[in-house]
């Protein structure tokens, strides 16, 4: 029962965090709050077979969030990195195009 008390009031706090929020999420965020979340769960039940639910909530949320914001980082660094180079895409097809018309002025 207790563990069960103790997964609910994690889960409404990792709810409570993401409404909380006024923009819109980032994958470094979404990646911490759902290893938070799941890793709260998982150290719960785990934590609940030594009698130690609570502790192993904490636990689990602790290390999930770390785990899951690496997760993220890296996901949003990948997004970042195609921005990049779709900026750098689109400048280039600009540039031609600039020369296209030149040399037809010719």
């Amino acid at each position: 029962m207790k563990a069960r008390k103790s997964l609910v009031a994690c889960v409404i706090a990792a709810l409570m965090l993401l409404v909380g929020c006024s923009g819109p999420l980032t994958k470094r965020e979404i990646g911490a709050g759902v290893g938070a979340a799941g890793g709260a769960a998982a150290g719960a039940i785990i934590g609940n077979q030594s009698g130690h639910s609570g502790a192993g909530a904490g636990i689990g949320g602790v290390l999930g969030g770390i785990l899951g914001w690496i997760l993220g980082d890296q996901l949003q660094g990948q997004d970042n990195e195609q921005e990049r180079q779709r900026q750098e895409i689109e400048r280039q097809r600009q540039e031609i195009e600039k020369l296209r018309r030149q040399q037809e002025g010719y």
